[in-house]
């Protein structure tokens, strides 16, 4: 019997924990974050009900089939319940997974509006390098043969090709609020991970690939980037940040970069 009390008892417990939100998600910065919320919501409390639900159950067995003292009575299973609860387990996995196709797709396999701003993403143990296009919306020609860390040129890009001499490089990334953008995941060595929590966003950046992950960030602040693939000994340094800021605030940053640029031309 407190075997059962106790089994109830945590149950609820765990449930209030859930429930009052207090180790929650930060706010999501995307239309797509808000929706992966709300379908994370969703399957929370279906789990959930079935969670308490089974934990009752279990208390009510230990309460009902506990030793008395009798003789033990065998069961061999009840095959209308087992084919009852399979089923309806499966209506449910399958049910959510085909409600949320449509937001998976929207994210991994529709293309970017033909106006989203294009930034190239380099993953490298162990840091990150985005690159954008300057005033012409060309990307310069890169060779690895250029590729120089030590000299500010993780992305090997070649000085000598006219289009990529106002390619901005930077450690961390600047985004305009409320402007469509296409990432183009890359990576130098291994598998490594753009992950952006208030996006609600993972992708993997493969060495060989070149991964397209569109977004689009609608309230302005800094989030730290972070790669969640473990890459080395040095994957827990591996960070940067996403900083989105308004459109003239982002126009008033390129024009500052490109007369860096300049100057060191």
């Amino acid at each position: 019997m407190i075997l059962a009390v106790l089994v109830w008892l945590l149950s609820i417990a765990i449930v209030v924990a859930f429930a009052i939100r207090r180790w929650w998600f930060p706010p999501p910065a995307s239309a797509v974050g808000a929706e992966f919320d709300s379908y994370f919501g969703i399957t929370a409390i279906l789990t959930g009900v079935i969670f308490l639900s089974a934990q009752v159950a279990l208390g009510w067995v230990i309460v009902r089939y506990r030793d008395k003292g009798g003789a033990a009575v065998q069961s061999h299973g009840n095959d209308r319940l087992e084919w009852i609860w399979t089923t309806a387990a499966a209506i449910l996995f399958i049910g959510l997974g085909l409600i949320t196709a449509g937001l998976w797709a929207k994210v991994h396999i529709e293309p970017a509006p033909a106006n989203a701003m294009r930034v190239e993403v380099l993953a490298k143990q162990f840091a990150w390098s985005f690159r954008y296009a300057g005033p012409d919306g060309r990307f310069g020609r890169t060779s690895i043969r250029m590729v120089n860390d030590a000299n500010g040129n993780p992305f090997g890009l070649d000085d000598t090709d006219p289009a990529g001499r106002d390619d901005i490089v930077t450690s961390t990334l600047r985004v305009p609020v409320n402007v469509p953008v296409q990432l183009t995941l890359q990576s130098r060595d291994v598998i490594h991970n753009f992950f952006v929590r208030e996006l609600r966003m993972k992708q993997d950046a493969v060495p060989g690939m070149r991964i397209p992950l569109p977004f689009l960030a609608n309230r302005t602040g800094e989030f730290e980037i972070a790669c969640s693939e473990l890459c080395g000994l040095g994957h827990h340094q591996m960070r940067s940040k996403l900083t989105v800021i308004t459109a003239e605030a982002f126009a008033d940053w390129q024009k500052q970069m490109l007369e860096q640029l300049r100057q060191q031309q």
